[in-house]
Formats: structure tokens, C-alpha cells, sequence
């Protein structure tokens, strides 16, 4: 029986960079590459009578799209997406932020 994390272990290297671009779109004469932020965990065991289990899972996000006109190349950012990872990350970051202040000055 071939060892489960090496197996995932290999398969999620090829992920990598390629994984957070999306296939080139045409459309009317300007081409679209979406770009998404991934990450993705594993896991996996087994007891003594052999009896195992493995398991995992991703996320993407999308962030934007690469926009070429003509010769004009730029990134814009999908701002809903930005502002939905970014809000509750601001939330949690200021609270604990806030907390340690609060025991600083204990």
C-alpha cells in the first residue's frame, strides 16, 4: 500500500502558481486572466490494525483579472472579494489587537 501523504504530498506540489490563474478569455477584443489566491490541506491516519483514512480540501478566492487592451496591460482587483476576506480579517486583527493592549496594561 503506497504511503497516502507522500501520494497527496506530490499532488499538491503540481498545484503550485498555476493553480491561481485561470484559463485566458477573449471577449470583444480584450483578453481576461482571472487570478485567485488557493490554498489547500491534507491530512491522513492510521491505527495499529490497519484501519486508515485520509481527507482534504482547498479554497480560492477570486482577487482580480489581468485586463490587456491593445498594448495596455493592467491587474484590477475584484473589490467584493477583497473586501469579504478583508473585513473579518480587520475584525478579528483589531480585537485581538485590543486584547493585548487590555493585558499590557494590567
Amino acid at each position: 500500500m503506497p504511503n497516502i501523504a507522500l501520494e497527496l504530498g506530490k499532488q499538491s506540489a503540481a498545484f503550485g502558481v498555476k493553480s491561481a490563474y485561470g484559463e485566458q478569455q477573449d471577449v470583444d477584443g480584450v483578453r481576461l486572466i482571472p487570478v485567485a489566491v488557493t490554498w489547500s490541506g491534507f491530512g491522513g491516519g492510521s491505527d495499529e490494525a490497519g484501519n486508515g483514512g485520509g481527507g482534504g480540501g482547498g479554497y480560492a478566492i477570486p482577487v482580480g483579472a489581468y485586463i490587456r487592451r491593445g498594448d495596455d496591460l493592467r491587474f484590477e482587483p475584484n473589490i467584493i472579494a477583497l473586501l469579504t476576506v478583508a473585513i473579518p480579517f480587520v475584525f478579528f486583527a483589531g480585537r485581538a489587537l485590543s486584547r493585548v493592549i487590555r493585558a499590557l496594561k494590567k
